[in-house]
């Protein structure tokens, strides 16, 4: 069963979706559906055209709280750290933070979204601190798991082990997000309170670093699961 805090985040994507996409049309679109394009870029949870609801009857909670004409840097902060609320909501939270010069705790991992280009496309999986899964297939399938199984719960836990050694080891990224990488190349991305961080390269160069090489195997596990699930 969903969380209302999950339906939210879901209705919310599905009727912005058309009026979004209009006012989104500079984000990156690796997919040949609009919908999964939609679905590629929320899953950063970096785009506020995607969230920002169109007036303040439709806006949820945290919406109002977010995209006040004048937000209240401390009812954000107790967004961000509201350990019960949706991870992407705390993300968007700690970047409003950010860009207001508030101080944010260093490295708190809410998100990894790993891609990886398919003949065919891309495979972008999205697991986030909250327990909720996202997959989007390089053929445009998509899994969402807002409530996972036990063995799914211990496989994301996994990833964010492997993960976060990974991310004691490298520097934020302050540019804009990249568009997908190219064909041949893997990108694992951790959405973090002070920022995003990245690693990307050839699954060779990934094999030889023991700690990407370790998040790219709990990935793929976490997928299997997914994928399993939805069939």
């Amino acid at each position: 069963m969903k969380s209302r805090s999950a339906q939210g985040l879901i209705a919310l994507c599905a009727l912005f979706a058309m009026s979004s996409f209009a006012r989104a049309d500079d984000l990156p679109a690796p997919y040949r559906e609009m919908p999964n394009n939609l679905a590629y870029n929320a899953a950063f949870c970096d785009s506020e055209v995607l969230f920002k609801p169109k007036d303040a009857a439709s806006a949820a909670p945290w919406q109002k709280t977010l995209f006040a004409a004048m937000p209240d840097a401390g009812a954000v902060r107790a967004l961000a750290e509201d350990v019960k609320q949706v991870s992407c909501v705390r993300l968007f939270a700690y970047k409003w933070l950010r860009e207001h010069s508030q101080l944010v705790p260093p490295k708190l991992l809410l998100g990894v979204v790993i891609e990886v280009p398919a003949d065919e496309g891309l495979d972008t999986l999205a697991a986030y601190a909250d327990g909720r899964v996202r997959y989007i297939s390089h053929g445009g399938k998509e899994a969402q798991v807002e409530v996972p199984p036990a063995a799914m719960q211990d496989k994301s836990k996994a990833l964010f082990t492997s993960s976060n050694k990974l991310v004691a080891r490298i520097g934020a990224w302050n540019k804009k997000r990249l568009p997908p990488p190219a064909k041949g190349k893997v990108r694992i991305s951790f959405l973090a309170s002070d920022g995003l961080y990245f690693g990307e390269g050839s699954f060779a160069a990934i094999q030889k670093d023991a700690d990407a090489a370790q998040v790219i195997r709990d990935g793929t596990e976490l997928l299997q699961l997914v994928v399993g699930q939805s069939q």
